[in-house]
């Protein structure tokens, strides 16, 4: 598998334009109901395309995280106390999208106790309460692996929980304050808080990981109850980030989508453009 070391310019394969009009409506609805979207705050290359399909992955607790990841555009300042209408106001948004698969995440909130899980929780049951057949799907941090925070995600009406790895264990200074074996244990511990749940996690590639640092970390997410998985291509959100070591091609995606599912996934969404919520429909669907 050949591999294409980082030039100045992008490749083909990662020129996704983006139409400024088509987010428009999307952003309008964002603002009325005072709410975030990790489209926005991570500068997902994908806006463009998910915003004209009326689709957004709301960040809720704010916009502050409590980690200094150096790979993640998301606000690295004090974060504000949790805001009591936010589960309405996504609820709301939602009616207003017409979603039917809903993606919610927040960032890292180490300074709440529970580190937001309740208000996760209540976000899902505003949802719920205003048509209970929106699938609602929770990409959560890790809540410092606490019991009480994790049964409280389990148990709080969401179909799909979802908490992403981002890469192989040597890469693992780009996430400050995170373990992988710790992000391991939590998919592991919510599969068995609540049997009826599927998991999910993700990774970026083009950071520098080894195909044998892959595989195994595949290993790590089947072992661990973990069979749905979005693999797409790390992009620096400028040069105060991680840098990217290479634009990985098209087909090393497809090479991983293939070995992945044949070691036992359910679904894998591998592609250079492929994000955590990129399609999430998609993956319960298969």
């Amino acid at each position: 598998m050949s591999t294409q070391k980082i030039t100045f310019s992008k490749p083909e394969w990662l020129r996704k334009k983006i139409t400024l009009s088509s987010l428009r409506e999307v952003e309008a609805i964002i603002a009325k109901g005072r709410l975030h979207t990790v489209c926005q705050e991570a500068m997902c290359p994908n806006i463009g395309e998910c915003f004209s399909k009326k689709q957004a992955t709301f960040l809720i607790l704010g916009k502050q995280c409590t980690r200094q990841c150096t790979f993640c555009s998301v606000s690295k300042e004090i974060p504000l106390p949790p805001d009591p209408e936010e589960p309405g106001h996504v609820a709301q948004s939602v009616e207003a999208m017409g979603l039917r698969h809903v993606v919610i995440t927040s960032p890292t909130r180490d300074d709440l106790p529970d580190g937001g899980a309740a208000h996760f929780a209540q976000t899902v049951q505003a949802i719920k309460q205003m048509d209970d057949t929106i699938v609602v799907e929770l990409l959560i941090p890790d809540m410092q692996e606490k019991e009480a925070a994790l049964k409280t995600i389990a148990h709080s009406g969401a179909e799909l929980i979802g908490h992403n790895l981002e890469t192989v264990p040597r890469l693992y200074h780009i996430r400050k304050g995170a373990k992988y074996e710790r992000s391991l244990r939590v998919l592991k511990k919510l599969s068995l808080l609540n049997p009826d749940i599927m998991t999910k996690s993700g990774i970026m590639l083009g950071l520098g990981e080894k195909e044998e640092e892959v595989t195994a970390l595949l290993h790590d997410l089947l072992e661990n109850d973990c069979k749905l998985l979005s693999i797409g291509q790390y992009l620096a959100p400028s040069s105060e980030y991680t840098e990217v070591v290479e634009f990985v091609p098209p087909e090393r995606f497809d090479y991983f989508r293939d070995k992945g599912m044949a070691m036992g996934f359910r679904y894998i969404k591998s592609s250079p453009y492929t994000r955590s919520s990129y399609m999430a429909d998609e993956y319960l669907k298969a």
